[in-house]
């Protein structure tokens, strides 16, 4: 089974605009963290999911 590799290279935005940007809040990366995290859960809790159907089909 082949895995899906995020690529570091999506992002295209110029060095400068990244240099000159000002820095997040706290708050704001709490809030981003928070998503990335909720994503990674419903990932895996979908993952966990499959298995446990195709462990259910393969004992019938």
């Amino acid at each position: 089974m082949s895995r899906l590799i995020k690529s570091n290279y999506s992002n295209v935005a110029q060095l400068k605009d990244l240099m000159t940007a000002p820095p997040m809040t706290a708050a704001q990366h709490a809030e981003v963290m928070r998503k990335r995290i909720a994503q990674r859960r419903m990932v895996e809790e979908a993952r966990e999911l499959k298995r446990a159907s195709s462990t259910y089909y393969d004992k019938r």
